[in-house]
């Protein structure tokens, strides 16, 4: 694949591509993730960018990262002054991605950097995104049927469409990369985003491949915070399903009133008497309003942390090397300050 983008080099989209991969307590991947990546794209005519954002790692990431930095000039570290989020941190990435293509990836080498080579054959076909779509995972039982259940389930009220079995692992235009960054919703689902600002994009299918090293962090809540984000980002279904129990609510309702007074004309010793029934209804209707305000309360939520208008993110430093032949930083202007006499008034 690399032969055939060097074969082609005269009529290339771009100079430059950017790797953006978000690094969370990843330190034991940290050199294998570079080497892998180096290999993969060894002989690509492009000038390479590797954007690694420690995501408030607690471990030694840091140092490995700065470590390659030092190793390799074309690696750019962006170190978080905490723990931002994995859908942050992708954000950050692009943020400081210089690339006319930017390519996104985990750094937990379940994405096959060599995919990347694919990647970037659409990109020279004329595809302004070009994203990998899971044809198989190697991940555990419940987790392969949540996925797919969640996706049929975003894909049936979502208000755009959203491919899937797709991640985040993907390759977007410059022109789409600086539409993407318009977006600063503090409540982020990448893959969505990419999905509503539209070009042309088309899909790339892979084997997933299982994690070499370490544990995965996206936990159970992450995953859950993350596809509510999808559906809360992305549809307001779940506010039409208010509506439309209350309407069922009501009707059940008119129902059983048309049932109790049938029973009282014709049979009324075949109408119970007592609080059972009164009781569980009111627990029912008590649950059902609970619910709803539940739902209400996810998007006022989403509502309020928008009007705050905080920063995305906060950044401790951004670690690059300058380019060669730059001049050299301008050293600070030692100001002395000289203490005046001060006389006093003379009198006349």
């Amino acid at each position: 694949m690399s032969q055939e983008l060097v074969a082609g080099e005269e009529h290339l989209r771009g100079t430059r591509v950017s790797f953006v991969l978000p690094f969370y307590n990843e330190g034991v991947n940290v050199g294998m993730v570079h080497e892998t990546l180096l290999e993969v794209t060894a002989g690509l005519p492009y000038d390479l960018e590797f954007v690694y954002v420690n995501d408030g790692s607690s471990d030694d990431t840091l140092p490995r990262l700065l470590a390659v930095k030092e190793a390799d000039p074309r690696v750019v570290v962006v170190n978080f002054s905490r723990n931002f989020g994995h859908q942050r941190a992708i954000t950050a990435g692009m943020d400081y991605a210089r690339g006319d293509a930017v390519i996104i990836m985990d750094s937990d080498l379940q994405d096959p950097p060599r995919v990347a080579l694919e990647l970037l054959a659409k990109w020279e076909e004329g595809f302004d995104v070009a994203y990998a779509q899971r044809r198989t995972r190697k991940d555990t039982l419940v987790k392969r049927v949540t996925a797919d259940a969640y996706y049929r389930m975003l894909e049936a009220v979502g208000d755009i469409k959203i491919p899937r079995n797709t991640g985040d692992f993907r390759l977007m235009d410059r022109k789409v990369v600086d539409e993407v960054k318009k977006y600063r919703e503090l409540d982020r689902y990448m893959r969505g985003i990419v999905s509503g600002v539209g070009f042309s994009q088309v899909g790339v299918l892979f084997d997933r491949d299982e994690r070499l090293h370490g544990e995965t962090h996206y936990t159970w809540r992450k995953m859950f915070k993350l596809a509510a984000d999808g559906i809360l980002g992305f549809s307001t279904f779940p506010l039409t399903i208010i509506s439309r129990i209350g309407y069922l609510m009501g009707l059940l309702a008119l129902l059983g009133i048309v049932w109790i007074v049938v029973g009282k004309l014709v049979n009324p010793e075949s109408v119970v008497q007592g609080w059972s029934f009164t009781i569980i209804t009111i627990l029912f209707v008590g649950g059902v309003q609970t619910v709803m305000l539940g739902i209400l309360g996810s998007y006022l939520g989403r509502i309020y942390r928008e009007v705050q208008d905080r920063p995305l993110y906060s950044v401790e430093g951004v670690y690059r090397t300058p380019p060669a032949g730059s001049p050299p930083a301008t050293p600070p202007v030692e100001v002395t300050v000289v203490p005046q006499e001060i006389r006093a008034p003379e009198h006349h």
